[in-house]
């Protein structure tokens, strides 16, 4: 029979092996990603901030809305496409809508965009692109289609007393390609859009 002695030593082992793995993949591990990710992939690895003078007003990796106190949009700036995260746009309340196509309240929603839309923009309802109606499955999204961005041209030129044509080619700089060349479709991020708007000078 063995002593109650005789298992210590495997506890032991046990002990000295979750130690070791401990400080290798809870610490080692983590602080070897981190420094990789500090050196290759800086802005990323900050969460690809976007700042003016120096002051941070975003991530391009996150949506955010361009309205007043009240909720409304601002007609100076391009706006996103919806949101069901929180009250709009809220980082810790990322979500979708979770509407089935043919739900009533999503079919209302959809509606009321498209009016509101048409007329924020003087544009025909038939005309507004889906990604304006529709809100995204993060809540997050701070990519809009080319189309609704070319749409909003302009009223953002009326607004800030510029050219159409100006206008329109800074949207059309800020077109991002399919990744790859063939993954997904184009886009305009609407953050570094409208900071490149404010310092834009005609």
């Amino acid at each position: 029979m063995s002593s109650p002695r005789s298992g210590i030593p495997h506890y032991w082992v046990a002990l000295r092996a979750m130690i070791v793995l401990t400080a290798v993949l809870g610490v080692g591990y983590p602080l070897v990603i981190t420094g990789i990710g500090q050196l290759a992939l800086p802005a990323q690895a900050n969460g690809s901030k976007e700042t003016v003078d120096g002051d941070t007003v975003g991530s391009a990796l996150l949506g955010q809305s361009f309205s007043d106190a009240d909720g409304n949009p601002l007609p100076e700036w391009f706006q996103p496409r919806p949101s069901a995260a929180g009250d709009g746009y809220d980082g810790g309340a990322s979500s979708g809508s979770n509407y089935g196509p043919e739900n009533a309240d999503l079919i209302a929603a959809i509606e009321e965009r498209k009016a509101q839309i048409a007329e924020f923009n003087g544009v025909n309802p038939d005309d507004i692109p889906a990604d304006a109606l529709t809100a995204s499955s993060s809540g997050l999204d701070p990519h809009i289609s080319p189309e609704y961005a070319l749409m909003q041209v302009e009223r953002v030129a009326a607004e800030r007393d510029l050219a159409v044509e100006d206008v329109q080619i800074l949207v059309q700089s800020h077109i991002q390609a399919r990744d790859l060349g063939y993954l997904g479709e184009p886009t305009v991020n609407v953050l570094q859009l409208n900071i490149a708007l404010e310092s834009f000078k005609a």
